[in-house]
């Protein structure tokens, strides 16, 4: 692996991390693209702050992003315009449309940093970063959502052939002006964990997990809508989650996982983006 960009997994220890600051022109819109409510701006900033401060504590060199997507509040949740892979990023086509523009941002910020964009997904595909998970460094997790279709699926099979790209149908839930990812129902902890809601989690997908001997820390039915499955590994059994959901924290620790929290009322809970969306990794190694 470089030293610079990659890794194929989502536990591997966070090296170097992408985020965005929050920004008062990208807030205003904030009804438009269906934010639970309007945020405020200092407390946010204070929130994204602490949020970087423990992945720095973790040993991640933090990244700020600086393209403009000026009236995209969405652009703070860098995880869904792109993917990180061994060889580069893909670039994704968001699903939501208003969050089109942020490919082409994320595409020049990691330019920037000196990493390849190996694939620009292209109309009629769509897929969000959010529907994505890398189980092993050979089977990448894709969720066929509203916001991930078919083409999008496919685009993805093409463009990395020497990985298996396993899909799942996700559930209708609240529709397609929600946004339920796959990695809204689960998030992994380690090699042989994961935190899920279960009883939203595809059935072909939890047999999945139990046949590769993958054990499940389940989130409580009251923890699963402020985001208890939205998990970030810092590392191997190392986790930062939303501060809240005590029984999801406990049932994480009581696995043997190391969990930190960050207070997300502005940056997570109004926009419904936990920690895995609002970073985008840029090299995981051990």
């Amino acid at each position: 692996m470089r030293e610079d960009y990659g890794g194929q997994t989502l536990v591997e220890p966070l090296r170097r991390v992408l985020v965005r600051s929050p920004s008062r022109t990208d807030f205003a819109r904030w009804h438009e693209f269906g934010w639970l409510g309007e945020p405020d701006l200092r407390l946010a900033a204070t929130q994204h702050e602490q949020l970087c401060e423990v992945l720095r504590s973790a040993g991640a060199e933090v990244l700020f992003a600086d393209e403009v997507v000026a009236g995209d509040p969405d652009a703070i949740y860098m995880c869904d315009p792109a993917i990180m892979s061994d060889d580069g990023v893909l670039m994704l086509r968001p699903g939501k449309e208003g969050r089109r523009v942020e490919s082409s941002a994320i595409a020049d910020e990691m330019r920037a940093l000196g990493v390849p964009a190996v694939f620009e997904m292209q109309a009629p595909a769509t897929a969000e970063g959010g529907d994505t998970m890398w189980l092993d460094e050979r089977t990448l997790l894709v969720g066929r959502s509203y916001r991930t279709n078919e083409a999008g699926i496919a685009a993805l099979r093409a463009a990395i052939p020497a990985v298996d790209v396993l899909d799942f149908d996700l559930p209708h839930q609240h529709g397609p002006m929600s946004c339920l990812h796959l990695m809204s129902l689960l998030s992994p902890l380690d090699r042989d964990l994961v935190v899920a809601y279960v009883p939203l989690v595809p059935i072909r997908l939890i047999e999945l997990l139990l046949e590769r001997g993958i054990a499940i820390v389940p989130v409580p039915d009251d923890e699963f809508g402020s985001m208890g499955p939205n998990v970030l590994a810092l590392a191997p059994r190392v986790a930062l989650a939303i501060e809240g959901n005590a029984e999801t924290r406990r049932r994480m620790e009581q696995a043997g996982v190391q969990v930190f929290v960050y207070e997300g009322s502005e940056i997570s809970r109004k926009g419904e983006g936990g920690p895995t969306c609002l970073t985008r990794s840029v090299l995981r190694r051990g």
